[in-house]
């Protein structure tokens, strides 16, 4: 396809709204994804550091109660 102008590119031969609205979706559905994977991440690093502590926890727990030394 040959366009002579920048309007002739953007309107694609009448199928403009539709071409670029579809890119313009997928950018926004795309940078929804990247912002739910970092807040996904953060919580489930949180949720890791939370147990760990937990878990330490226990242990020193178990250990002052059965009289060893952690």
């Amino acid at each position: 396809m040959i366009w002579h102008d920048a309007n002739e590119f953007f309107s694609m031969g009448g199928h403009g709204l539709y071409v670029w609205g579809s890119y313009g979706a997928m950018a926004v559905l795309l940078a929804v994804e990247a912002v739910l994977v970092v807040l996904r991440h953060r919580t489930a690093r949180a949720a890791a550091v939370d147990e760990a502590v937990a878990a330490d926890l226990e242990a020193a727990e178990a250990a002052r109660t059965s009289g060893a030394r952690p």
